[in-house]
């Protein structure tokens, strides 16, 4: 049993901040919220299609039959099989062109052409050279609280100009890239359920801070039209965190490429509200610490992430996490993350017995909002609880915050 609980201490009150004239990209994050509210994910079951839509799927299944491309498969799934597999590939085309047949047919038979050409079956075994860039630049990374895998990207690197001509040099040094772009793509796409009702469709992250807008605009442009090309309907929700105050000139310079559907399914975040954001779509022990989430690189290499708690902490407040029942000689392993940490964070340990001291585990200090994550652990000589504090007094604003702990006991027990 979790017999950890958050107290908060007191609550100053404080004054409402005058209002202020709304920035283009406060608007823009309105405006995203609003559309967010507004989409609503495909469910893919046929029972539940309009008449018009059902007869939109039977004419694009007699147009496959009648084409050249009758035997034609897309990530393992035969078009024509008659399944409800099949059923969700075709429905997500005609998804994409509002059912008009017409339209979704030559969007799938370009896109099956892509793929033959591209090789875009057999890119995920390809070991394209990128290990600098896995992790950083582009990579499937846990799943939101639905279950959708989540792709994060962050272009940041691409400031450094060495950087840069080592990757988009020339031509061919950007095809290459491309062709690693939609390998990471596909991996997410492998672990989709193709099912009614199931998952179909990955999250995306992206990550605008310190992105070189001007020399990424011709790789931006050419990711975003093969992906809405071919990859229709492959994404639920795309997330934009740490939205720059140019935010307008990026926009307007990919929004021509984007469909009004996709454009629906956008959240914007400004920076300094990364964690949440994120935590609105994904549980903490899947955003990675550099975004104010519990999760390191190597931990999912360990099995599924245990669950953490969260919690928020308001601006004037200070908040105490006891964990009790700890048993002299056993070791707690904790971490704890504050959205934008910006405060005062401490931890002791209170033994059981009244005349033992406090121990001064981690000293009280300022954390800075660049700090991930923190992770410690400590073993009593005696039973007792640990108690961590967070002490948010000296800001008005609320932030979002989450901790998860282990205890083991000693094996001499």
């Amino acid at each position: 049993m979790d017999s950890s609980s958050p107290l908060p201490l007191q609550q100053t009150p404080l004054a409402s901040p005058k209002p202020s004239k709304k920035s283009f990209v406060s608007s823009l994050m309105n405006v995203a919220a609003l559309r967010t509210h507004s989409f609503k994910e495909d469910t893919y079951l046929v029972s539940t299609l309009k008449s018009s839509e059902k007869k939109a799927l039977q004419e694009l299944k007699d147009k496959l039959i009648a084409s050249e491309t009758c035997d034609a498969a897309m990530w393992g799934v035969k078009l024509l099989a008659g399944d409800d597999k099949a059923d969700v590939i075709l429905l997500k085309f005609l998804r994409a062109r509002d059912f008009r047949v017409a339209e979704a047919f030559n969007m799938l038979v370009k896109c099956l052409e892509w793929r033959k050409e591209f090789g875009a079956d057999g890119v995920v075994e390809e070991d394209l050279g990128f290990k600098e860039l896995e992790g950083v630049v582009a990579y499937m990374h846990g799943f939101d609280r639905c279950g959708h895998p989540v792709c994060y990207n962050a272009y940041g690197v691409f400031k450094d100009k060495d950087m840069y001509e080592r990757i988009f040099g020339d031509e061919e040094k950007l095809k290459k890239f491309l062709r690693w772009r939609v390998q990471v793509l596909e991996k997410g796409i492998n672990v989709l359920h193709f099912k009614p009702g199931g998952i179909n469709s990955i999250i995306q992250v992206t990550d605008l801070k310190d992105m070189p807008k001007r020399e990424l605009r011709v790789a931006s442009n050419q990711i975003l039209s093969l992906f809405q090309d071919n990859y229709p309907e492959m994404v639920a929700r795309k997330i934009f965190i740490n939205v720059p105050w140019y935010f307008s000139v990026l926009y307007s310079m990919f929004s021509p490429f984007l469909t009004q559907r996709t454009k629906s399914k956008f959240v914007i975040s400004k920076e300094g509200n990364v964690a949440e954001t994120l935590y609105k779509f994904i549980r903490p022990e899947d955003v990675p610490v550099q975004y104010g989430g519990l999760s390191r690189p190597n931990d999912l290499q360990n099995g599924p992430p245990k669950p953490a708690s969260e919690f928020t902490v308001k601006g004037g407040e200070k908040v105490n996490i006891q964990i009790e029942g700890i048993e002299a000689g056993a070791t707690i392993t904790w971490d704890i993350v504050v959205g934008g940490w910006d405060l005062e964070y401490s931890a002791e340990f209170v033994p059981s017995s009244q005349g033992s001291y406090i121990v001064a585990v981690e000293k009280p200090r300022k954390v800075a909002p660049s700090e991930e994550a923190l992770r410690n652990s400590f073993t009593p000589k005696e039973a007792g609880k640990m108690v961590f504090s967070v002490d948010n007094s000296a800001s008005r604003k609320k932030k979002v915050a989450a901790y998860r702990y282990i205890v083991r006991k000693s094996a001499s027990v």
